[in-house]
């Protein structure tokens, strides 16, 4: 039998397969500039709190509150202490204008899937922003249809703490719509399945996007196609939006 993989393994295989390195993404880079001139922020979807714990070691000095329905992702986030970290959803906040900047990196905005998910999510982060707040998130665009790229033969071999040697990939089960539901499989690099976790994602496309937005009271300020501030193309595989309120 292969050894347990806990969700405190996944949480730490996240980081390594996810490293925050503004220096090599400009995705990365993209919001660092967004919440180093930030006085607060509230980061929605934080996972493992690294975008917030890079903003800790490069002195910022403002409210930091990460938000994640994860344990486990929360747990590796909690090692540092000067951020406030908060389990929960992004439909489940409930703070009154108190941020400067709300954020949903790494595409956790596709993880609201239903249209009572986005409207509920939507209401609660304008909720927490004050009146000259910006929430920045982006989607992948679904005329890339990056989920083809989904599948065995595109498997990450990585190294993992303790030399474990483990292989991860990535499978479509189902396209409906606008939304496509995938497994990751983690496994031994002999073969030997360790986890599997199922996700599905909502590819917005730009109307669609924006009448939610609109719904929820928000004006788009920015609109870009790629982690340049490029114009959306034919060829974006971005949607990566800035939002006012209203």
């Amino acid at each position: 039998m292969p050894a347990e993989f806990t969700d405190a393994d996944a949480a730490a295989l996240y980081d390594l397969l996810n490293p925050w390195d503004p220096g090599r993404f400009p995705s990365d880079a993209f919001y660092d500039e967004l919440v180093t001139a930030a006085g607060s922020v509230l980061d929605l979807g934080c996972g493992t709190g690294a975008m917030l714990h890079r903003a800790r070691e490069r002195r910022h000095t403002g409210r930091l509150v990460g938000l994640d329905p994860d344990r486990a992702a929360l747990a590796r986030a909690r090692r540092r202490t000067d951020v406030e970290w908060v389990e929960g959803t992004a439909a489940d906040a409930c703070w009154d204008a108190e941020f400067d900047l709300a954020t949903m990196v790494s595409h956790a905005f596709q993880c609201l899937v239903t249209d009572e998910d986005l409207r509920a999510s939507l209401a609660a982060v304008r909720a927490a922003l004050g009146p000259e707040g910006r929430f920045a998130f982006e989607t992948r665009h679904p005329q890339a249809r990056a989920w083809e790229d989904w599948n065995p033969s595109n498997a990450t071999d990585v190294v993992a703490a303790g030399g474990r040697a483990l292989r991860v990939w990535h499978e479509v089960e189902d396209v409906t719509g606008d939304v496509v539901t995938f497994t990751e499989t983690t496994a031994e690099a002999g073969g030997a399945v360790l986890r599997v976790d199922r996700t599905s994602l909502r590819f917005l496309d730009v109307p669609a996007l924006d009448a939610f937005l609109t719904e929820a009271g928000f004006a788009v300020e920015a609109r870009y196609g790629d982690w340049h501030s490029g114009p959306l193309t034919a060829a974006s595989r971005e949607i990566v939006t800035i939002a006012r309120r209203a």
